[in-house]
């Protein structure tokens, strides 16, 4: 059984929830309706993460050009303000 927690009562209830995963219980973790990560027990020598070489022939990643910048007919940053500033209406 998948359980759901949101990000502030994940950090209000750190060690109660881990002890739920300790037990086998995946924990989705969730930022307001969208599940952002997944907390699941730890087992021995079932890592997923597999680094190996890159293939022959294949580019450096510092060979790798960057894509040009993206040109948009607003303000970053005033946009990020109005986000915020309606974020913290709701909190």
């Amino acid at each position: 059984m998948k359980r759901h927690v949101q990000i502030t009562d994940l950090k209000s209830h750190l060690s109660e929830h881990l002890r739920m995963v300790r037990t086998g219980q995946p924990l989705i973790v969730m930022d307001r309706n969208t599940p952002i990560a997944r907390i699941i027990p730890y087992e021995a020598g079932a890592e997923v993460l597999v680094i190996r070489k890159p293939r022959p022939g294949a580019p450096r990643i510092q060979d790798i050009p960057m894509p040009p910048p993206v040109k948009l007919d607003v303000d970053v940053v005033e946009v990020l303000r109005e986000e915020r500033d309606e974020d913290d209406e709701w909190a």
